[in-house]
């Protein structure tokens, strides 16, 4: 019988590991399907042009999404890009140059695709060079996709002089947001291609000159902080100082360039590869930002700012809501403005002519201080009668906000004649603010867009979360023992707590309280008799112990907020006794007296002090049950507590005081 069982036993091991094995290994397949594929490129080089054709793997349709597509971005080697599907471009100079593609998927179920580099030999000009010239300002950031963790991003930053002279210029490029605690970039490489200098942070001094050349430009951005910033700047356009003191203050990391000889109109591009880490943020409706500063001349101070901001996405789908508000401090959430983004595109075949954004708006925000910072298709806010032109129309509904583009010409992503996809992106910008009573409580905000007549497509979730903070409260109050003689405690202490919690919370509280109470009596009686002498002897002798203590108590409790003046609570405690002083006083009351007859009776009285002193004695263990009464989140209450002992019958009643700050 007992090897049968053993038999069995090994049976069924064998066959749990067995299956735990394939499972292990099923597992392992399906982590294979997720491998990166690879794109190729087809080059075709007549002298000193090149055309690119991407022979990217097929594409794995998301269910239930708009159509997959990609989109490209392509450097060329000599400082140029594109993001043509299929560029031509034309070298000015012979020589070797490396061709880049990075390769993005869109409601692909995949990873983005790697394409090898290309090496390219120019050897003659058979073409003539026609210089690139598009940017509109000075100076610009744009990235090939939003970034994704342990993902690889291109980040171009654009730089132009306007000047009507050569000039010689500094760059800087700041990265990593001291508000989140991990890292959310890595430079991995840096492509210069017009001689741009890495400098050294002690190279990096401001000469003062009295001259203003007031061609700054300073671009905005969503960031509460920035924004302090952008105003003070758009007054003086000259602080360099105070702006990267600014920058270095918001930033943890920087980067900065030298450059040279740059002509009249000229464009040049510094191409940077970023790493995002695996610790990197991952609150997919997180705004995340990089800033670049331009100098255009090192002999001024005026300069350009401009800060990019992306969305941490786990696939690149354009039809998203993020915001700035991700993880906020409640004590300080009363003054700041909360900035959302919608970003959606037209994947049909046709133009949208009218675009409805209908977004939810949680209880804590008020509605009527929501202002609408930038859109795109870009047209003006409709008024209030009914117009032909194209406007952007705002309503609203309890628990929404309605943005609808009226008149508008929106193409498709697979419209003929496409093809520059982003023309077929769209998004609007808004900023809100907290009403005056709102509570400590995370909110997830969503949007439905409608395009025409169309079913709707629904973003993902934009979440705002508070961080816990700390509330550090006073308390002070009397303990009543019901089983103590001639009881007087009192005591004062702290409380550590989330700062001004919702509903549940936890809080720790140190008390040390003085106790004083008097022991219970014992008298005893004796009786002696000495017939030879005719003498009876009666002793009586009482004790007496009175205790004075100073006590520790270190309670951990879960409390409710059943509303705003209401609390419950429940928990444990550990009490210690860090000085106990007792002391004993024994009476002696001695009395003689003849057994028989009459006779002299004789009383002697003595009195005997013992004291005794102990430190760190006496720990007792038990829990507690209590109520509040008054600002239950922050600010004062009467409170009622009692405390079960488990080791004897010693429990009591505490009434406080407590003041939360």
């Amino acid at each position: 019988m007992g090897s049968q069982i053993n038999q069995s036993s090994i049976l069924i091991i064998f066959s749990f590991f067995f299956l735990f094995g394939f499972r292990i290994q099923g597992q392992e397949l399906v982590k294979k399907d997720t491998i990166r594929k690879n794109a190729k490129v087809n080059v075709v080089l007549k002298g000193n042009e090149i055309t690119l054709t991407p022979i990217p793997p097929k594409l794995i349709q998301v269910a239930g999404a708009p159509k997959a597509y990609y989109s490209y971005f392509w450097e060329f080697g000599d400082g140029n890009f594109s993001k043509e599907k299929t560029p031509k471009h034309t070298y000015k100079n012979k020589g070797d140059y490396e061709v880049k593609l990075w390769v993005t998927n869109h409601y692909d179920s995949g990873k983005p695709p790697s394409a090898r580099p290309q090496k390219v030999s120019v050897k003659d000009n058979t073409s003539t060079y026609k210089t690139v010239a598009d940017m509109t300002n000075d100076f610009d950031l744009i990235i090939n996709r939003d970034p994704v963790p342990k993902e690889k991003m291109v980040l171009a930053m654009r730089y132009k002089n306007v000047k009507k002279y050569i000039t010689n210029g500094r760059l800087y490029i700041f990265y990593n947001e001291r508000k989140y605690k991990n890292n959310n970039f890595e430079i991995e490489d840096i492509r210069t291609h017009h001689g741009e200098q890495l400098i050294q942070e002690e190279e990096d001094q401001i000469v003062d000159i009295k001259e203003i050349n007031d061609n700054a430009i300073l671009y905005s951005s969503l960031s509460n902080e920035f924004e302090e910033f952008r105003q003070v700047q758009d007054s003086t356009k000259t602080d360099l100082n105070k702006t990267l003191k600014e920058s270095k203050e918001y930033y943890k990391n920087w980067s900065i360039f030298n450059f040279d000889n740059l002509n009249p109109n000229e464009e040049r591009n510094v191409f940077f590869t970023l790493k995002t880490p695996p610790e990197m943020l991952k609150d997919t409706s997180a705004i995340i930002s990089i800033r670049g500063v331009h100098v255009p001349d090192r002999n001024f101070k005026n300069h350009s700012v401009k800060e990019k901001e992306m969305e941490i996405v786990t696939s690149h789908d354009p039809n998203k809501m993020s915001s700035n508000g991700t993880i906020l401090n409640y004590r300080l959430v009363r003054f700041k403005t909360l900035k959302y983004k919608i970003q959606f595109q037209n994947d049909g075949e046709g133009p949208a002519k009218t675009i409805r954004l209908e977004t939810d708006i949680p209880e804590m925000l008020d509605k009527s201080t929501l202002k609408v910072l930038d859109m795109y298709p870009k047209c003006v806010i409709c008024p209030k009668e009914k117009v032909s032109y194209s406007c952007l129309d705002t309503t609203f509904t309890k628990k929404q906000a309605i943005f609808t583009f009226k008149n508008i010409y929106l193409p498709g992503s697979n419209q003929k004649g496409i093809q520059e996809k982003d023309s077929t992106k769209g998004f609007v910008r808004y900023s809100i603010k907290f009403g005056k009573d709102f509570h400590k409580k995370n909110t997830v905000s969503k949007t439905a867009i409608i395009f025409d007549k169309n079913d709707p497509i629904i973003t993902n979730r934009s979440t705002t979360r508070f961080l816990p903070g700390i509330s550090i409260g006073a308390k002070a109050g009397y303990n009543s023992y019901v089983n103590r003689n001639n009881s007087r405690s009192y005591f004062i202490g702290a409380t550590l707590s989330p700062f001004k919690s919702y509903r549940w919370y936890w809080q720790l509280e140190l008390l040390s309280s003085l106790h004083t109470f008097n022991g219970d009596s014992n008298t005893s009686e004796t009786i002696e008799d000495f017939p030879a002498q005719n003498i009876r002897r009666i002793t009586r002798t009482t004790t007496i112990s009175d205790f004075s203590n100073v006590d520790i108590e270190i309670p951990l409790l879960m409390r409710y907020n059943v509303n705003n003046y209401l609390g419950l609570g429940a928990g444990i405690q550990g009490k210690l006794s860090l000085n106990e002083n007792e002391t004993t006083q024994t009476f002696i009351e001695t009395t003689e007296q003849p057994i028989q007859g009459d006779g002299m009776i004789n009383t002697i009285d003595n009195a005997i002090t013992n004291k005794e002193n102990t430190s760190f004695t006496n720990f007792r263990k038990g829990f507690l049950v209590e109520a509040t009464a008054g600002l239950a989140r922050i600010g004062p209450s009467i409170g009622a507590r009692y405390v079960f002992d488990t080791n004897n019958e010693n429990n009591y009643w505490q009434f406080y005081l407590i003041w939360k700050f």
